[in-house]
């Protein structure tokens, strides 16, 4: 196994406004996310190896869904998880809010994996109406209002 010294991910949302939606991907070390959700829901976690349960998906899914989400003209939307697939020792996981005919203004809030790892840092690139934008949350920093 690969060991990495810094501790970042990086999701890129993009808004699409000829198929009005949000698109996401999400670039996480996947021994980190296995560790946060072995500490959050007290559970082995093999997300991103050979012994990967359909637990592991479930559990991943509900602590992205608690840690990381987007506030949309200020009401929160929920993300469609759409797939995933292991790079190395990376999870990248994709995402779509549909329904999503214009965006006055989106907020970001991305906690994900800094309750146990004060170092981490979650990098946000975001294009939304032709604009390109960058963010970096931390655990004090972690919301974010882009437009």
């Amino acid at each position: 196994m690969e060991i990495h010294k810094f501790y970042m991910a990086i999701y890129q949302i993009d808004y699409v406004p000829q198929k009005k939606r949000i698109q996401i991907t999400s670039r996480i070390f996947v021994d980190d996310l296995n560790a946060a959700i072995e500490k959050k829901y007290h559970v082995k976690s093999n997300l991103g190896t050979g012994q990967e349960t359909a637990l592991d998906e479930v559990n991943m899914k509900k602590y992205l869904a608690e840690k990381f989400f987007l506030k949309v003209n200020k009401v929160v939307r929920p993300m469609t998880f759409l797939s995933k697939e292991v790079e190395a020792n990376v999870l990248i996981c994709y995402f779509r809010i549909p329904d999503v005919s214009k965006i006055s203004s989106l907020e970001i809030e991305n906690s994900a994996l800094t309750e146990w790892n004060s170092e981490q840092q979650n990098i946000i690139q975001a294009t939304i109406n032709g604009q390109k934008q960058s963010e970096v949350l931390t655990s004090e920093n972690y919301k974010r209002v882009l437009k």
